[in-house]
């Protein structure tokens, strides 16, 4: 059974059950930071969400609350849903952890699960995909398929997750042409399809061939399709909003992680742990390949991504100079997860200014 709340309002006037759950049913809830849409990241985690319902039947009921402000706004869903008897909570957004923290301390026999986040607790989990490697990926695409050399990147907010996929984008990049640059522009925002078509805009003034973004919005996509050139999307398939611009993206595969989480808490053993999976475990994906990448190069790129789900090459290995220059990782070495999940720099070859 499922419960559609649509608006901030309806979601604050949840009425609390007075009766509890029974021990063969799950009540799961999810706070979504943008619309779901027909793309995106929220899109993501609401096929997942409907995976489950289709998995567990009459064992689960699902609520979503989409559009959720980062904050205290985010504050008050959380306590609302968690009063209403939810048994699990997906809060799916990096601006979610302290509030859903909170929230976790005043409501301890309720289990969270918070996405791209580093805080835990007793009940309160993480979890994200090693999107870094579909990035990686990614860029050895645009490094085939870019003239210019010069690629446009739209980013949301300057925290470690989207800096270690503009670098990764970048490695992947320049692995195929050296002197490859990548143009960043930062619109702080997860989801602003105005903002992304904007900075899209101007990125395509500047020359770039290839647009690629770490956004919700398939505005990015639509504005390369106007513009006659290519695009590389994000978090899911945004083909269908420009089908001669789209050469694939990075995308993120919940359906069993999701399934996991919610069998674990129907057998009551649900712990609280941090889960960082990728590519070996599909986690992480690409979307289809588009026709207009030459065969030898979809040969290539899918012996990378075997060898990467193998464990037999990552995206981050030396040698590795930062923006200035600098050698921050020898030849053969690899950066670890500590400094991935803590990123703060840009590798060489990326344009523009942290803010």
């Amino acid at each position: 059974m499922k419960k559609l709340i649509t608006t901030l309002g309806v979601a604050l006037s949840l009425c609390i059950s007075a009766s509890a759950t029974a021990k063969d049913n799950v009540k799961v809830g999810f706070v979504y930071v943008s619309p779901i849409g027909e793309a995106g990241w929220t899109y993501t985690h609401d096929v997942s969400r409907q995976y489950l319902e289709d998995k567990f039947g009459d064992k689960i009921e699902t609520t979503f609350v989409e559009s959720v402000p980062e904050g205290a706004d985010a504050e008050r869903v959380i306590t609302q849903l968690a009063k209403s008897r939810h048994d699990l909570i997906f809060t799916t957004s990096f601006g979610y952890m302290n509030p859903t923290l909170k929230v976790a301390k005043r409501f301890p026999n309720v289990k969270f699960e918070h996405a791209t986040g580093y805080k835990r607790a007793k009940n309160v989990s993480t979890y994200f995909d090693r999107i870094y490697e579909g990035r990686y990926l990614t860029g050895v695409i645009a490094g085939h398929m870019s003239k210019t050399d010069s690629i446009g990147y739209i980013a949301a907010f300057p925290i470690p997750e989207v800096i270690r996929g503009i670098n990764a984008f970048t490695l992947g990049l320049r692995s195929v042409k050296p002197n490859a640059k990548v143009k960043v522009v930062w619109v702080n925002s997860w989801f602003d399809p105005g903002k992304e078509r904007e900075a899209a805009d101007s990125l395509i003034d500047q020359g770039v061939d290839i647009i690629t973004q770490h956004t919700d919005s398939p505005a990015p996509l639509q504005a390369a399709e106007a513009a006659g050139i290519y695009a590389i999307g994000y978090h899911s398939d945004m083909s269908g909003y420009g089908k001669k611009a789209h050469l694939t993206a990075a995308v993120h595969h919940w359906d069993e992680f999701y399934a996991d989480r919610v069998q674990q808490v129907l057998d009551d053993k649900w712990q609280s742990q941090d889960i960082w999976k990728g590519i070996g475990s599909g986690m992480t994906r690409l979307a289809p390949l588009s026709k207009d990448i030459p065969s030898d190069v979809v040969s290539e790129v899918n012996a990378i991504s075997e060898k990467i789900g193998k464990g037999e090459f990552h995206p981050f290995t030396g040698p590795i100079k930062n923006q200035q220059g600098e050698l921050v990782i020898e030849a053969g070495k690899t950066i670890d997860d500590k400094t991935l999940l803590g990123m703060d720099f840009y590798v060489e070859g990326v344009e523009g200014q942290l803010k």
